[in-house]
């Protein structure tokens, strides 16, 4: 029996971590075993994680499979995002400038920064009363 041609990648994004697999396909999209609209729940996000395939015009070409875990449903379409993105550099290399010219390929590094000491949030003092 053939193994099946797919192609694989890892997507991150704030606490999200999405693994992407790319299969030559229908174009049929699942997220954790659901389509792509039934778990995004907005046509904003569902657009924003296809993105990849579309600024390279393959979207009836190739079905995605993607695990996501962690975050929120906002920053988990933007690590499928950058899971496609990569597993399409894996098919084909020369697509490498289609992509980082549409800003597909950077990794968006803002996290949620952390607590302080002495602090009621990460910037948010406690009330500050001079008498």
């Amino acid at each position: 029996m053939p193994v099946p041609v797919q192609y694989q990648a890892t997507g991150r994004r704030k606490s999200s971590v999405a693994r992407v697999i790319l299969r030559p396909g229908s174009g049929q999209r699942q997220i954790n075993g659901k389509p792509f609209g039934a778990y995004f729940g907005t046509p904003t996000r569902e657009v924003l994680a296809h993105r990849p395939l579309a600024a390279v015009e393959m979207s009836d070409q190739f079905d995605v499979l993607a695990n996501v875990r962690g975050g929120g449903v906002s920053s988990q379409s933007g690590a499928v995002s950058l899971g496609i993105a990569r597993a399409l550099l894996v098919l084909n290399p020369e697509l490498r400038a289609k992509l980082r010219g549409a800003g597909l390929l950077t990794r968006d590094s803002r996290m949620k920064e952390r607590k302080k000491y002495g602090q009621k949030g990460a910037r948010k003092r406690f009330q500050f009363s001079k008498r």
